[in-house]
């Protein structure tokens, strides 16, 4: 027996306190016979052509397990270990780790890395909530067929679970929560391994990819969905490389820490050297662009609250800040509670600190995971996988 087979993408849209996400998924060789697919989208899913897409609606508990009260507990402070690998880790407010930090809760000896949240601390008990992160959301999965691949015998197996993939390993932990709120800032302002002036480390020029070939095609693909033709935008934390689309005309300015690597920079107009972590006011007028984008380096800044208040201040009404990052950074210099966050509630780090500014509004995430590293890719060997995509923005209040 045949199988058609096909190359997919997922995409996961849901609503936090505040903001909207979106999670998408490359899914090869897709089997439409073995693989599983969530009911109300199985049906519309082996009738797509190529580039058709098809959606589906869910309430909560519909592709996650539902809120379950039960799994709400309150601990022992002592229940909850403080050590993961070489890493110790103390329990905050909102924030998510892994079960296996929690002493009896789980049967999986080999280590239950589903995430839990921090509800309170109160002295020596904690409340924590084991439920699925994702639990009381209503989500929105839709399917695209990328590329249809040439029919294969199928020889048995098993098959995939689609709610699953696209649900676990993140989605939810980059959430807004009105209540509680998330304790990100408690020691503010970040500390680094290396504190020493970034004019230091940055002397000379660091002429790297910082993300492969597919990973800046992505980026290139946000900001062309959010930069308006003509647009002025600034360039924050600019290297030799900005990710904007080439094929937008816009006046783009530049502030970096190395003449060198701007000066290679093609897409900069004006260029204009700055450490922002020893001044975080940015040297422009009130309302100077129409979007401020930041790729491969937020996660550098000391006192990112300070700086996304001036991103907001030189932002002209609406005007859009855009964040994005990866999975690689220079460890002396990425700010220390950056290695202890899991990816996904890294961009809820970057989405708490634009709301705290009191200036942004329409805030929105996405993430793309799951694309093919390129054969030619230096790191091929280490990982068959894309570096992954992180994005954060929002729009300047009126």
């Amino acid at each position: 027996m045949q199988s058609r087979t096909a190359n997919m993408e997922f995409r996961l849209g849901w609503r936090s306190d505040g903001a909207a996400h979106a999670e998408r998924l490359f899914v090869p060789r897709l089997d439409f016979r073995r693989d599983i697919l969530p009911p109300g989208l199985e049906g519309a899913v082996i009738e797509l052509a190529q580039g058709d897409t098809a959606e589906s609606a869910f309430e909560p508990g519909g592709l996650v397990p539902g809120r379950d009260p039960a799994l709400v507990r309150t601990i022992r402070g002592p229940d909850f270990q403080r050590q993961l690998g070489r890493q110790r880790v103390e329990p905050r407010t909102g924030r998510f780790y892994p079960r296996t930090l929690i002493a009896g809760v789980s049967d999986d000896f080999s280590g239950d890395y589903r995430p839990f949240r921090v509800i309170s601390i109160d002295g020596d008990r904690i409340t924590v909530d084991l439920n699925h992160p994702l639990a009381g959301d209503a989500l929105n999965l839709s399917a695209t067929l990328l590329q249809e691949l040439p029919s294969r015998d199928q020889r048995g197996g098993s098959g995939h679970d689609i709610a699953r993939m696209v649900t676990e390993k993140g989605p939810g932990l980059e959430a807004l929560r009105a209540d509680p709120g998330v304790d990100f800032f408690g020691d503010y302002p970040f500390t680094r391994l290396d504190d020493n002036p970034d004019t230091v480390f940055y002397r000379m020029p660091r002429l790297v990819e910082h993300v492969d070939a597919v990973a800046t095609r992505e980026i290139s693909g946000i900001y062309r969905r959010l930069l308006m033709p003509g647009a002025r935008v600034l360039d924050l934390m600019s290297s030799w490389i900005s990710h904007l689309p080439g094929e937008l005309d816009l006046e783009v300015a530049g502030l970096g820490l190395n003449a060198e690597e701007l000066q290679k920079n093609p897409r900069l107009g004006d260029r204009v050297l700055h450490d922002l972590n020893k001044t975080p006011e940015l040297p422009f007028p009130d309302a100077s662009f129409d979007a401020v984008v930041c790729a491969n380096s937020v996660e550098y800044l000391t006192r990112p609250l300070e700086v996304f208040a001036e991103v907001a201040r030189v932002l002209k009404p609406r005007g859009v800040a855009a964040i994005v990052f990866s999975e690689r950074w220079f460890p002396p210099k990425v700010i220390s509670l950056w290695t202890e966050l899991h990816p996904f509630e890294r961009l809820g780090l970057v989405l708490e600190g634009l709301r705290r500014t009191g200036r942004f509004d329409d805030l929105e995430s996405e993430s793309v995971r799951g694309y093919p590293r390129p054969d030619d890719d230096k790191y091929r060997g280490m990982t068959a996988y894309a570096d992954p995509v992180y994005a954060a923005w929002a729009r300047r209040s009126d």
